[in-house]
């Protein structure tokens, strides 16, 4: 497919996309979202892909929605853009394999939310994220309003989205907004080794075990424990099972072949 505002390479495995709209500091316009949710619909249908890596260009993860491209837009033209919008970040989300935003600069508004669908979050030493919808008369709209405080818990989600505070990477660390920070220039690579270590793992396993956690913070205690006995028992039936307990009991490492 033909991509204008994404760049998308694969190697190996690793799947990287980087936004790519330096003009508009990577702000998520509608054509963008667009053509994400079509690349995602290529990687569901790749088996040889088993981690995903989101960055943007230009020192920029992505700015925010495009207010220029909204702003004078209607009630029901804003609610079927968003529930496009929606469609698109809740299969970034439940996408089988683990997902790293590796956020190498301002990560605002509605690129906070794309990276708040992602597994992982590495940012770089110079990284700023803000929820700055409310100052613009609405709210985060892409999901904001229930990630983040599943992630930071709802104090921490209100004093972001209703003070609209811009919050450095160190602290962003701290209140467990994202995983790691490293030198701005090590973000890539950082994210590539997180990738590597993730691709040593079996493929089942890692997968059956994001449903599980994804489910249950989603849903009730009980409902969530179901997912997760159903999801142990269901990698009784891989080989790459067998052959992760065979290995631990003749201490050695395992061979996995992903099946």
């Amino acid at each position: 497919m033909e991509l204008k505002h994404l760049i998308y390479k694969f190697e190996e495995g690793l799947g990287i996309i980087e936004l790519n709209r330096p003009q508009a500091m990577n702000a998520l316009c509608a054509e963008l979202t667009n053509e994400l949710g079509e690349l995602i619909t290529e990687l569901e249908a790749t088996p040889e892909l088993r981690v995903l890596i989101i960055t943007g260009s230009s020192k920029v993860f992505a700015a925010g929605a495009d207010i220029v491209e909204m702003m004078n837009n209607g009630t029901l033209e804003t609610y079927q853009e968003i529930i496009k919008v929606h469609k698109v970040f809740d299969r970034l989300d439940e996408l089988p394999v683990p997902t790293i935003a590796a956020i190498n600069g301002p990560c605002m508004g509605g690129g906070c939310e794309l990276a708040l669908c992602c597994d992982f979050r590495i940012a770089g030493e110079k990284a700023l994220f803000a929820l700055p919808e409310v100052s613009l008369g609405v709210i985060p709209g892409s999901g904001g309003t229930q990630r983040l405080p599943m992630l930071v818990g709802p104090s921490r989600a209100k004093e972001l989205i209703l003070l609209n505070d811009v919050v450095k990477a160190d602290k962003a660390l701290g209140i467990g907004l994202v995983n790691k920070v490293v030198a701005d220039d090590k973000v890539m690579d950082e994210a590539r080794d997180m990738a590597s270590k993730l691709m040593q793992k079996p493929a089942i396993a890692l997968r059956f075990a994001k449903e599980a956690i994804n489910f249950g913070v989603k849903n009730d205690f009980n409902t969530g424990m179901s997912m997760g006995m159903s999801r142990f028992t269901m990698t009784f039936s891989s080989e790459d099972q067998k052959e992760g307990m065979q290995a631990f009991y003749e201490k050695r490492k395992p061979v996995y072949k992903n099946k």
